[in-house]
């Protein structure tokens, strides 16, 4: 069989991604430690754990309805409405999905044409091109600047902007980055953005994660509610990443072709997962908040620690990752991080992996425990000296 005459051009075309190879390496060492993968070190908490326990006992184990279970759809509408003063009907306004990245997908799909073209600010998590391309989109990348914290500009949307720009990615509190949008940015993108047909998808999965203020949604921006589209999930705010438990939420409108995509291509979010969902929902604002203040305080020792290394850094507000710059070494990225794993058996990401303006910076997640940031950066200074 010649495979490559079978295989979709869209996906031979698509590139893998840059962070996998480091793993690769990194499972065959001994004694290393990971600052690379973005995922929570907590536990789900015991008593979200017991109530998807809880329902595999009792038996709850057939699809759902598509859409999700109404009583998780109605906790979520509350608990956005609670948490961020944004208002969805549970009925025709929310979906639940398979994690944030399902969301996402979902949401390129309903409102991406073939040649539409899709503004994604980068650095950024590196689904949202693919997806775009998978749709015959085009990606748009706008490079953001370390001067500004990686904050996409009003300026540098409306450069991007072309009669064929169909959606806005506001990937905030952003991976790699850790940079936010506050109000102001908000509401100075959204100036550019009235009077255009341009749907905003405002992945918001670290929402709960930012520290000294509150998050805010486009959606929450006059004017905007309309054209957003809000993703979100439980997997970094509740530990519950191998749950796959997200969600999306928008105008009914776009919602309903949502749905259409998703009863084909999944039929129901996992069920078990959609009980647990109901109780850290609902029940869970207080591990949301423990978690925070772990992460806080691993954010500042961070800071403190690269300023003794004379690493320069902005102060990440948001999300569980450190951009240092490197630039100083004289390494590249990949370079820099190749060899920091393998002499100093530490993992961190290159910002390469991120997009072209990620170059000359490293991702650090500290979402690990303190004695392995503290043991990683000892480790970082004796590497800093040999180069």
């Amino acid at each position: 069989m010649e495979y490559k005459n079978l295989l979709s051009d869209n996906v031979k075309g698509l590139k893998p991604s840059g962070i996998r190879k480091f793993f690769d390496i990194l499972e065959e060492m001994d004694d290393a430690i990971s600052l690379g993968i973005g995922e929570p070190d907590f536990v789900t908490p015991w008593h979200i754990r017991d109530a998807g326990i809880y329902s595999l006992e009792k038996g709850f184990t057939k699809y759902t309805g598509n859409a999700g279970l109404s009583r998780l759809r109605k906790e979520i509408s509350a608990y956005l409405k609670r948490r961020f003063n944004l208002e969805y009907n549970f009925k025709d306004q929310i979906i639940v999905t398979v994690g944030g990245s399902e969301a996402i997908d979902l949401t390129v799909r309903a409102l991406v044409n073939p040649c539409d073209e899709v503004i994604i600010p980068v650095p950024s998590f590196v689904c949202y091109g693919p997806i775009t391309e998978l749709a015959c989109g085009k990606a748009v990348y706008v490079e953001t600047k370390v001067e500004n914290e990686f904050r996409l500009t009003a300026e540098e949307l409306r450069a991007a902007i072309t009669p064929k720009t169909k959606l806005l990615v506001l990937p905030y509190p952003n991976n790699p980055t850790g940079g936010i949008l506050e109000k102001p940015d908000l509401e100075a993108l959204a100036e550019v953005l009235r009077g255009t047909d341009i749907m905003v998808l405002s992945d918001e999965i670290y929402a709960e994660l930012t520290y000294g203020q509150r998050h805010v949604s486009m959606a929450n921006i006059p004017d905007m509610y309309e054209r957003t589209v809000v993703v979100n999930g439980f997997s970094k705010s509740h530990a519950m990443t191998g749950w796959r438990m997200g969600y999306v939420c928008g105008p009914s409108q776009v919602i309903v072709q949502m749905l259409k995509i998703h009863q084909y291509a999944i039929m129901s979010a996992p069920t078990t997962s959609q009980y647990a969902a109901i109780e850290a929902i609902s029940e869970g604002d207080n591990d949301v908040e423990t978690m925070r203040r772990d992460y806080d305080y691993r954010r500042r020792f961070l800071l403190d620690r690269f300023r003794s290394l004379e690493l320069s850094c902005f102060e990440p507000k948001g999300a569980f990752y450190m951009f240092p710059c490197i630039r100083n070494t004289g390494l590249t990225s990949e370079e820099f991080c190749e060899r920091f794993l393998l002499e100093e058996k530490v993992a961190v990401i290159p910002g390469s992996a991120f997009g072209a303006s990620g170059e000359g910076f490293v991702r650090m997640c500290y979402a690990s425990s303190i004695g392995n940031i503290s043991e990683a950066l000892d480790r970082l200074g004796r590497f800093l000296k040999k180069i």
